[in-house]
């Protein structure tokens, strides 16, 4: 099923928001900082990889529905 993509790609942008959120909340803690900060930065690049893939998918059908006129 194709769901699963967009499933994960809202689960990582609610996680990351999470995330974000931390360093402005009150469990912030300078000793996690670093750890927290390179885990966002991952999650980060891998919505982005996630996004790239989907636009692509819809440049694909983009081609499709242009050919079908």
């Amino acid at each position: 099923g194709n769901n699963m993509a967009e499933k994960s790609i809202s689960k990582r942008i609610e996680e990351l928001n999470k995330s974000v959120d931390w360093f402005y909340g009150d469990e912030f803690e300078l000793e996690k900082a670093t750890d927290k900060y390179e885990s966002s930065l991952k999650l980060a690049k891998e919505i982005e990889k996630d996004l790239q893939e989907l636009e692509n998918k819809i440049s694909v059908i983009d081609k499709n529905f242009a050919a079908e006129e």
